[in-house]
């Protein structure tokens, strides 16, 4: 059995013309174009990519863009004045602090000022807060793209047994949250694993969807799935053979029922439900209503 290929590229560009149409809608009755703001410091080669690809997207589905470039060397109080100056420019919806952000500035600080309205990546805890209560204001940006793969192509996650291998506050934790929850994509039995795990591959192994995001290139083998399982590799790791998720793709596609390429799998729906987000908050701030 070879597993069934999840084209992650091709779902995204599909989204993003339902948001590009519903952008130009929204433009035509209130006279506003979405913007998303994004705040990168450092020479991070790796956001330096993800930030031009983001700027790409918006202008794609007709989403304002602008991007912030402070000084390398810019103090955690520099960097909450400009966080500051943003949240009261009506002309910018989303905030995107892109991360991680260098030595010395104050994560937590620099996330927790960007104003919740304009927190479209999630991040603020009262937005982390509303996901566990089940009734977000946004939804994390890979998570909802994970969520949005398994549900646009038909596969059911209800009663079903997930397991999300990885517990950061990115991906992990609101990516188990989102899946017990009621409601479509959503109603799992959902466990969690991480370095702690006893006998990872015995639990792995009981996963009728199985969620990767350790961070260690190839980590996942054949011998970790379930025959049949849905398996998303959300891993992007940089090796001397270029890009590889978390998940060995050439043995585990000969197990599982569905697998995620890397490239091309969760990472385009990231950056695609960031614009999604990023029209959320212009409705939210102009008085609509709808996600």
């Amino acid at each position: 059995m070879t597993a069934a290929i999840l084209d992650g590229k091709a779902l995204a560009e599909t989204i993003r013309a339902e948001i590009a149409a519903q952008a130009a809608e929204f433009k035509q009755q209130t006279g506003v174009t979405p913007c998303l703001a994004a705040v990168l410091v450092g020479e991070n080669p790796a956001s330096q990519v993800y930030v031009r690809s983001k700027q790409k997207a918006c202008e794609k589905a007709g989403i304002a863009s602008q991007l912030h470039r402070p000084a390398h060397d810019i103090s955690t109080a520099g960097l909450l004045e400009l966080i500051e100056r943003l949240n009261g420019d009506p002309a910018v919806h989303g905030i995107l602090v892109q991360l991680p952000l260098p030595r010395g500035i104050e994560e937590a600080r620099v996330l927790e000022a960007v104003s919740p309205l304009k927190d479209v990546d999630a991040f603020h805890p009262e937005n982390v807060g509303r996901i566990v209560q089940g009734r977000p204001r946004f939804l994390p940006c890979t998570p909802h793209g994970v969520q949005q793969m398994l549900l646009r192509n038909h596969i059911e996650v209800a009663g079903r047994h997930v397991v999300v291998l990885g517990r950061s506050d990115i991906v992990g934790k609101p990516m188990a949250v989102m899946l017990m929850q009621r409601g479509g994509g959503g109603d799992a039995t959902v466990t969690v694993c991480h370095s702690r795990t006893r006998d990872l591959p015995a639990v792995t192994r009981t996963a009728d969807i199985l969620i990767v995001a350790i961070g260690r290139a190839n980590f996942v083998t054949a011998e970790m799935v379930k025959p049949g399982a849905v398996v998303i590799d959300v891993g992007i790791n940089r090796t001397e053979s270029g890009l590889v998720g978390d998940v060995d793709f050439a043995a585990v596609k000969e197990v599982a029922g569905h697998i995620t390429p890397v490239p091309g799998g969760v990472g385009p729906l990231t950056v695609t439900m960031l614009l999604h987000n990023t029209l959320v908050a212009a409705r939210l701030q102009t008085g609509q209503k709808g996600r």
